[in-house]
């Protein structure tokens, strides 16, 4: 185990990621910096570095939900801090992108999740990231050619689910994430339960619930590291209650909710909190902390809370029967 220097660190923080960015800043007792950025008239992204980065480790924090409108920038920060004689420059990306697209599914398909990581590599020395969607990847060292840190939000959601909730039934969102889920249900002496999932394309989601009645005095509490869709966070609140349960808790890592997946969801549930990982109206769970941590001294979580969907497969093949949203038409989890 290594530990930095704190004096020889400063933390840049993207357009929107400013908060989080102060509080990684004040958790590692580390520098704060400016980066100034905006847009020329003609579209193109104007960067400036408005803090001492000479041989000083270099630290950019840009969570990478809807990534598309701001990497350049990014690349250009990085490339920016090398010119001026930064140490090293470190992405922390408490949400990584192009995570899903692991497979050739469709002739001519781009695996964006190998160019992004290329593209990534290039720019970086060492690469941040909680909760990664690891899905046919083992790990992100399979993808990135740099030092790839994958950190474990688990252990924060189990402290929350304790300090919050009184006698929870924690319940995971598919048979995969049984490991997972039982690593959170023992770290609070609480039983748990999976659901089982058929996915039909991306918006299309079958769930089933077990007999879950010998638990029915029991809070229950949804858990799952990335609410996209949220197709299956729905269907499982939707049904707790026909069981007899009380309004479910949700808590997430990766709030992206997209489109109306948010108020759909929040009128089926008692409480919904996620991580800061995305801004959302739900952060309650800070991972600043974490990250600090990480940044400080280099260790290895335990495996048990890594959310691993299916093993590796081949990435070249392509399956003519798949659906247009880049997942297996119809697959059960």
């Amino acid at each position: 185990m290594t530990t930095t220097d704190s004096s020889s660190r400063v933390i840049l923080p993207l357009p929107g990621n400013e908060a989080f960015a102060r509080q990684l800043a004040v958790a590692g007792r580390w520098e704060l910096g400016e980066l100034e950025t905006r847009r020329f008239p003609d579209g193109e992204s104007y960067v400036r570095i408005a803090a001492e980065v000479a041989d000083k480790s270099v630290v950019l924090v840009q969570t990478l939900a809807q990534p598309d409108p701001g990497f350049l920038s990014l690349v250009f920060a990085a490339d920016a801090a090398r010119d001026l004689g930064a140490r090293d420059v470190i992405l922390v990306a408490p949400y990584l992108a192009y995570m899903r697209q692991d497979r050739r599914f469709h002739p001519g398909e781009a695996i964006t999740s190998r160019s992004f990581a290329r593209l990534v590599s290039s720019s970086f020395d060492r690469l941040v990231t909680v909760d990664p969607h690891l899905h046919r990847y083992p790990a992100l060292s399979a993808l990135y050619t740099v030092p790839a840190d994958t950190l474990h939000a688990a252990p924060l959601l189990a402290d929350w689910i304790t300090g919050e909730v009184e006698r929870p039934l924690v319940i995971g969102p598919d048979e995969e994430s049984e490991q997972w889920v039982a690593a959170i249900a023992q770290r609070i002496g609480a039983p748990h339960a999976v659901l089982r999932k058929i996915r039909h394309g991306d918006r299309n989601v079958e769930v089933a619930l077990s007999d879950l009645s010998a638990w029915r005095d029991r809070q229950p509490v949804l858990v799952d590291d990335i609410a996209s869709s949220g197709r299956t966070l729905i269907e499982a609140a939707r049904q707790l209650p026909q069981q007899g349960f009380a309004l479910p808790v949700v808590a997430v890592v990766h709030a992206i909710f997209a489109e109306d997946a948010y108020p759909q969801l929040a009128q089926l549930c008692s409480r919904i909190v996620s991580t800061d990982a995305v801004r959302h109206q739900s952060n309650a769970i800070a991972l600043a902390p974490l990250i600090a941590q990480a940044l400080a001294t280099d260790t290895e979580a335990a495996t048990s809370l890594v959310r691993h969907r299916r093993p590796p497969e081949p990435l070249d093949d392509i399956d003519p029967t798949t659906g247009a949203d880049s997942f297996t038409a119809t697959f059960t989890l």
